[in-house]
């Protein structure tokens, strides 16, 4: 009897280890939690090309269409769309078919979206032809596909005869032929017909303001980029 009892607390033991045991090994058999990264946005990405010092020449086909000056050029395709991104501010040079400059296009921030052929100008956005055209907006979109620019902020257009202001503008891409909604402005009287007899009410004619002189590239100049699509 004695024998007995001795023996007990060392079969309680063994099952207490075996329990423990078998406990241990489920627990290591059961599927262990992943653990995964936060997902990867579109903000996240990482431009595939930072250029500083940027002074370059853009052709389509061949041909010459731009220059591009500005402080730090940027060039994302993981983006959607892709684009290139000017966060420095930007000044296109834009030349004809003879290689005359036409205009001078500037903006604080300037994003072109190379699959759609679209610029997209943001800030104090100003341009300036040889035919003595002045704009200024806070915003200006230029379809390279379309030949047009056109602008959905208050928009100020100042030429040697006459100044236009309005809250819509739309122009062929050469600003020969454009248009201004809601517009208000300063006219001469050879705009209206015989049966005008009262010359047209000013509106706010001050200066359109001057474009701003580009600071010189501070590196050597990039290649010229064939934009053929």
């Amino acid at each position: 009897m004695e024998s007995k009892l001795t023996a007990m607390p060392g079969a309680i033991a063994g099952k207490l280890l075996a329990a423990a045991l078998t406990a241990l090994f489920s627990a290591a058999c059961q599927e262990q939690q992943e653990h995964t990264a936060e997902a990867i946005m579109p903000e996240d990405s990482v431009a595939m090309m930072t250029t500083y010092g940027v002074n370059t020449l853009v052709s389509d086909s061949g041909v010459i269409k731009y220059r591009i000056l500005s402080e730090r050029w940027e060039v994302n395709q993981a983006l959607n769309p892709s684009r290139w991104i000017f966060a420095k501010g930007l000044l296109l040079t834009q030349f004809d078919e003879k290689f005359h400059i036409h205009s001078h296009i500037q903006a604080d921030t300037a994003y072109y979206y190379d699959k759609l052929r679209l610029w997209e100008l943001r800030g104090r956005v100003g341009v300036k032809t040889k035919n003595g055209l002045t704009f200024n907006s806070e915003e200006l979109f230029w379809d390279e596909m379309k030949h047009e620019l056109y602008s959905n902020k208050f928009s100020r257009v100042v030429t040697p005869e006459r100044t236009l202001q309005g809250a819509y503008f739309r122009s062929d891409e050469r600003m020969t032929k454009y248009y201004v909604s809601n517009s208000k402005g300063a006219f001469e009287k050879s705009d209206f017909g015989p049966a005008d007899e009262q010359p047209a009410v000013a509106g706010d004619t001050a200066a359109a303001q001057p474009l701003r002189e580009p600071a010189a590239p501070s590196r050597r100049s990039a290649p010229v980029v064939d934009n053929k699509q």
